[in-house]
C-alpha cells in the first residue's frame, strides 16, 4: 500500500520558493513512496524527515482518529495523534507542520474513498 493510500499528483514544495509540478516518473519513483533524499535533486538536504506513515486508530463515522509517524532513515523522527472531523472535512488537531497536515488530509481522503467503495453493493456477474 502507498503511504498516503493512493498515488497522488500535485505541486512539489520541497523548495518552498520554487513550486514544481513533477512528471509521472518522479511521482512514481519518489513523491508517492518517500525516501527521496539523495535521489531526487529537489529533496532538501536538511535533517528533516524522509517519509510519513499514517494509520487509522478508530472510525466512529463522525470522527477519524489517526496516528502519524514521520521517519528519517527508516526510524521514527516525530509522531503523534490526529483527529479528523468527517462532517467538517478537516483536521481538528494540529499536525507536525503544514506539509504533514496536507498529507494527513490526502490519507484521510484515500481512506474515505476506499471505505465508501467497500460499502457499495457487490455487482453480480
Amino acid at each position: 500500500m502507498l503511504p498516503l493510500g493512493d498515488a497522488w499528483t500535485g505541486i512539489c514544495r520541497a523548495v518552498p520558493d520554487q513550486p514544481f509540478r513533477p512528471d509521472d516518473s518522479l511521482l512514481d519513483l519518489f513523491c508517492n513512496l518517500g525516501y527521496a533524499r539523495g535521489h531526487c535533486a529537489r529533496f532538501p538536504a536538511n535533517h528533516g524527515p524522509d517519509a510519513v506513515r499514517f494509520t487509522i486508530v478508530s472510525d466512529d463515522g463522525a470522527a477519524l482518529r489517526l496516528y502519524y509517524v514521520l521517519e528519517r532513515d527508516h526510524r521514527p523522527f516525530a509522531h503523534g495523534p490526529l483527529e479528523f472531523s468527517v462532517a467538517r472535512n478537516e483536521l481538528t488537531t494540529p499536525a507536525e507542520g503544514a506539509l504533514t497536515a496536507v498529507q494527513a488530509r490526502a490519507y484521510v481522503a484515500s481512506y474515505l474513498r476506499r471505505t465508501s467503495e467497500s460499502d457499495l453493493p457487490r455487482k453480480e456477474s
